[in-house]
């Protein structure tokens, strides 16, 4: 017997489990007006009945009792066949009747909370372990399967929405609620069953372990679901089976829930969407306090600002930083005793550029700064926080996107290639100036020291080839993204509004020629920091002491493409 795919199907028996009690009462209320009878398992069966519900248990339905601690009790071919059988074929109709077993026509679950559990800092192996769910992820999917006949719920938010649809076709959910159930159904085990292997693999041994008294995480893991903070694991020396020699995943799996539908990507032609790891930390976790949305090139650029500014310390008595970027490349920096004088100076390194840019700061900004900012042109502003009266300074340009962030862990880099993906480290090298290593017969001054030291941490967020020159915490010219090191070095100088005679210059990585260094000289640096490493460095070298410059080697590369 064929059926009606196409028509809506009335709910006569939900069962109910759920881990998220959160509005729970009332979806169930809205069920019971329509005579729905009401199957469910332990908690959520007692607070069904504590809010005056009829509740028939689990045990009832399946003849059988929950059994080991709970880990066994919706396993059942009366649960299972209920879900499962399609509605009108003779040999299921014939099968379940043969077996007394009864339709199942909703099915609302939400899973054990695995990752809160795996979250916690030193949770007992044993813990952690039951706190995977086993026979919720069997209904949802059993559920999901027969959506033609059965509906499944495993968010919070669809109760409003089905409420709504219900209380409007007297009891019934259309098809095209429950295929649109049923996708989200499986991208939630699929969600969770990541989660459960992202959190495993970077378990060392635990079986070894006698007592399985603490949890013990490795911390060369990557876990790109941001199910753990790297920060919060102690590292081990084992390496868990799914990590190559290297210490990179054999299997890499990916699983970041949708945040944010973006109106576009970098065009308006394509599209685009936020996913982010639930953490609130980092430009994908930034609370946004005012402005219009924030668009793929918004989040890019934010991105670029906020990682150059997390370059330097923020403690109170450090230096307030700010980082000016146009399409992810720095077109100014500088620090300051204050947010304000951190801005002008920055500002003053290419103040055409900076028109349309978005802005980067590492520390609360204030009513002064503000003042100041709001009388240029920006996107977005990323920032730790921002005093009441800076809010109210920037409130009156309602189309500026002002950001509050928290900073976030170093996680591996993925990018896409055709046919598959390139995964890396996060670009954490930092130099001090006891590192440093002074290749030439002058060393740099002290003053020379402090402008190289900042040169270099911009370099490292100029797209290459890149050259930085600066001065006292301020770029004053950005030469980025060129083919050719020596047209860097003249690009960066054509673009500096101020003057660079006795400035230091920075580059991504080695000259591999003498011009280089040269162009650098001709502009008016007298100080430069480079990776060396080059084959002809000592001609490099040589270049540099016949010119009278002091040149450091820090013996890092730092190219960004």
């Amino acid at each position: 017997m064929s059926q009606n795919v196409t028509s809506a199907k009335p709910i006569r028996r939900a069962l109910l489990s759920v881990t998220d009690k959160t509005g729970l009462v009332e979806f169930a209320q809205v069920l019971a007006s329509f005579g729905v009878e009401l199957i469910s398992t332990g908690g959520t069966a007692r607070a069904l009945r504590e809010a005056g519900l009829t509740v028939k248990d689990i045990s009832d339905l399946t003849g059988f009792p929950e059994m080991l601690d709970g880990r066994v009790k919706t396993l059942h071919p009366r649960v299972h066949g209920g879900l499962l059988y399609i509605r009108g074929n003779a040999r299921h109709e014939a099968a379940v009747a043969a077996h007394g077993i009864d339709p199942i026509d909703m099915v609302v679950v939400n899973l054990y909370a695995f990752e809160k559990t795996a979250a916690q800092p030193g949770v007992a192996f044993g813990h952690l372990i039951e706190n995977i769910d086993i026979g919720g992820p069997s209904m949802v999917r059993s559920a999901a399967k027969n959506f033609e006949d059965v509906a499944i719920v495993t968010r919070v938010v669809d109760y409003p929405a089905l409420i709504e649809e219900l209380q409007s076709n007297n009891g019934s959910l259309s098809r095209a609620t429950r295929w649109r159930l049923a996708k989200q159904a499986f991208s939630t085990t699929a969600a969770y069953d990541t989660a459960i292997a992202n959190t495993l693999e970077r378990i060392g041994d635990a079986l070894t372990d006698p007592e399985r008294d603490r949890l013990r995480l490795v911390g060369s893991g990557l876990d790109i679901a941001g199910i753990l903070e790297s920060a919060a694991v102690a590292p081990l020396p084992d390496s868990p089976a799914n990590l190559d020699a290297a210490g990179l995943p054999t299997i890499l799996r990916i699983n970041l829930p949708l945040a944010q539908a973006l109106r576009y990507g970098e065009n308006p032609h394509q599209r685009a969407a936020l996913y982010a790891d639930g953490s609130g930390l980092g430009i994908a976790g930034a609370t946004q306090l005012q402005g219009k949305e924030l668009s793929f090139n918004n989040l890019v650029d934010l991105d670029a600002c906020w990682e150059l500014a997390q370059e330097f310390p923020s403690g109170e008595s450090d230096p307030a930083v700010v980082v000016i970027v146009k399409h992810t490349n720095p077109c100014g920096a500088a620090t300051g005793a204050t947010v304000l004088e951190a801005y002008l100076k920055a500002l003053a390194c290419d103040p055409v550029s900076a028109f349309g840019g978005v802005i980067g700061i590492n520390r609360l900004v204030d009513a002064e700064a503000a003042t100041e900012i709001a009388k240029l042109f920006v996107e977005a502003i990323a920032a730790p926080s921002f005093t009441p009266e800076a809010r109210q300074r920037f409130a009156a340009k309602k189309n500026l996107r002002l950001v509050e962030v928290q900073s976030a862990p170093p996680r591996p880099v993925v990018k896409h290639v055709s046919g598959g993906l390139l995964l890396q480290d996060a670009d954490t090298a930092r130099v001090t100036e006891s590192e440093l290593k002074v290749v030439t017969w002058r060393p740099p001054t002290a003053e020379e020291l402090r402008s190289l030291l900042f040169a270099w941490r911009v370099a490292k967020h100029v797209k290459s080839n890149a050259i930085v020159y600066t001065r006292d915490g301020q770029t004053l010219g950005v030469g980025a993204g060129q083919m050719s090191r020596v047209d860097a070095a003249r690009f960066g100088a054509m673009k500096a509004v101020l003057p660079l005679q006795g400035c230091v210059a920075a580059s991504d990585a080695f000259f591999p020629f003498p011009d280089g260094l040269e162009t650098v000289a001709q502009a008016g640096a007298t100080a430069v920091i480079q990776p060396g490493g080059s084959v002809r460095d000592q001609d490099v070298i040589d270049a540099a002491d016949k010119l009278g410059l002091a040149m450091v080697f820090t013996g890092i590369r730092h190219f960004r493409h």
